[in-house]
């Protein structure tokens, strides 16, 4: 899939979910780029949700605000060793595992955040 295919499918996808569920949020962003995951570089990154955190003091949040993340990258890179990678189903499972930490994080909830740490634990244990 070319990256201008990724956008149309990742897009047209995102728009099937209800508005309700992006409340919060200010975008979502199809990079072209490979993520490696920082810790453990032979994982890759399908996508990722960025969260301002915590409430400062004042009562505001800090950064950037939230936000998700596809990488193109990363996808091309699994199906280029899958003849059989379904490509939208994966960007479909992407989108909802990273709105899901939005929602989580707007309920003042960790519990995928856990999931993926434990993901990862057994990972790197060999499991």
């Amino acid at each position: 899939m070319t990256y201008e295919a990724f956008v149309e499918t990742a897009e047209r996808l995102w728009d099937e979910i209800p508005s309700e569920y992006k409340r919060g949020l200010l975008g979502l962003h199809l990079l072209e780029q490979l993520k490696p995951d920082p810790e453990e570089p032979e994982l890759l990154r399908l996508g990722e949700y960025y969260d301002p955190g915590y409430p400062s003091v004042l009562g505001g949040f800090e950064g950037i605000g939230r936000h998700i993340a596809l990488f193109y990258g990363s996808f091309a890179a699994l199906a280029a060793h899958d003849p059989e990678f379904d490509w939208e189903g994966e960007i479909w499972e992407t989108l909802l595992h990273e709105l899901r930490h939005h929602l989580e994080s707007l309920a003042w909830r960790d519990d995928l955040v856990r999931e993926d740490i434990e993901h990862l634990r057994r990972h790197r244990a060999g499991l």
